[in-house]
């Protein structure tokens, strides 16, 4: 099978890419090195000292006797190579990373807002536009997420569809309602409602992988070689909060709890994710089928217990922060995740002991650790509402 890996070079993306080529198929990589550029524009760097794609690519030959194709195209700017590059592969399968990713720098600021909209959006259109004008059948396999649900308390989170009651009495199934909590998240919400059109409208394949947060850094492929290292990202925008409190106990820092800790979120550590991302490729939905929407994760913690367990495991203290987003200080969250279990997945959890080896690499590289970029400046209101005071504002 050849296969386009949209975002191949990031944090989701290249481990993907190598498990995929691992496995047999042959792989492409299609990623205008964004995330690198941000890095820059943040003044901070992997924790994990990644080289250049050329670099990893050559290396990855070398060591597995795989090769991986790349094209440096921005699917969201440039929709003529886009379509050249899917008629030149002709691929059964596309795996669609090609968003930035991180709900914190979707709100610095109007531009980064801007950015996230523009980038995220127009890539997943352009790539649906330019599949039907290729008249390709691909399956499109979309790395989503939890977020797009928000975080209501109580109600099992279904895998994409609820059966409603209308109110003259007739039942109808309907995709699970939107409740995104940044811009980013939004922007999940839209590729959805986009995905629903051209699946209905054109009977695109499309299987949405609502993903919850990711943990750990490297898989069986990346730890083949140091050259092949995934990105490990620690700071306020970008480092998830697992990682984060790893590489804080790592270099001493308190852990940096937001609020009271009573967030509860959904995980999965990147072995997982790349091994989802296969199982869906290897059972795509039938042509007819509507939009597949698999929950990709495999156990909730709330935050402040997440906290403790690494405190308890390392020594470190924990502080309590001001929240920089809008959300409840508690809040449970139930997920229905029996999807990719059906379909051979077998969950990693944070009881396997892959904690202490992200904790190892945090501890290896952490000369590398920028103090000043651990906390998040990002804030979800910067501005007070319409009437209302910069004091009140402040107060929430």
């Amino acid at each position: 099978m050849k296969i386009l890996v949209l975002g191949g070079d990031g944090f989701c993306g290249w481990p993907t890419a190598l498990h995929l080529s691992a496995h047999g198929y042959d792989v492409t990589i299609v990623d205008n090195l964004i995330r690198r550029a941000i890095d820059a524009e943040l003044d901070v760097q992997s924790l994990t000292p990644i080289r250049s794609i050329d670099e990893r690519l050559s290396l990855w030959k070398e060591k597995s006797g795989h090769r991986i194709k790349f094209k440096n195209i921005d699917i969201a700017h440039n929709y003529h190579a886009l379509i050249e590059a899917l008629k030149e592969a002709d691929p059964d399968a596309i795996v669609h990373f090609a968003e930035q990713r991180a709900a914190p720098y979707s709100m610095k600021s109007p531009r980064h807002k801007r950015y996230t909209v523009e980038n995220n959006i127009l890539g997943t259109h352009n790539l649906l536009c330019a599949l039907v004008e290729a008249n390709l059948d691909t399956h499109l396999v979309h790395l989503g997420t939890m977020g797009v649900y928000g975080y209501a308390g109580g109600r099992p989170i279904p895998e994409g569809y609820l059966t409603v009651t209308l109110p003259h009495g007739e039942t109808q199934e309907i995709v699970h309602p939107y409740s995104p909590g940044s811009v980013y998240h939004a922007t999940k919400c839209l590729d959805n409602v986009l995905f629903h059109f051209y699946n209905r409208n054109d009977g695109l394949r499309v299987t949405d992988l609502h993903q919850g947060i990711v943990w750990g850094t490297q898989t069986k492929e990346t730890a083949i070689d140091p050259g092949l290292v995934n990105r490990f990202d620690y700071d306020g925008d970008y480092g998830t909060v697992l990682n984060r409190f790893l590489v804080e106990a790592a270099v001493g820092h308190p852990l940096t709890v937001h609020g009271t800790g009573g967030q509860t979120r959904a995980f999965i550590h990147i072995t997982d994710t790349v091994q989802c991302v296969r199982l869906a490729i290897e059972n795509p939905p039938a042509p007819a089928d509507r939009v597949r929407i698999l929950n990709q994760m495999t156990e909730v913690h709330r935050v402040r217990d997440l906290a403790k367990m690494v405190s308890e495991t390392t020594g470190a203290d924990i502080a309590y922060v001001e929240n920089p987003r809008l959300e409840a200080d508690e809040n449970e969250l139930l997920v229905e995740n029996q999807g990719l279990q059906r379909l051979g997945l077998v969950p990693v959890s944070l009881q396997d002991g892959l904690m202490q080896e992200v904790l190892d690499v945090a501890e290896r590289w952490r000369d590398r650790v920028d103090l000043a970029k651990i906390p998040c400046t990002s804030k979800w209101r910067s501005q007070p509402k319409p009437g209302e005071s910069a004091m009140e504002t402040a107060a929430e």
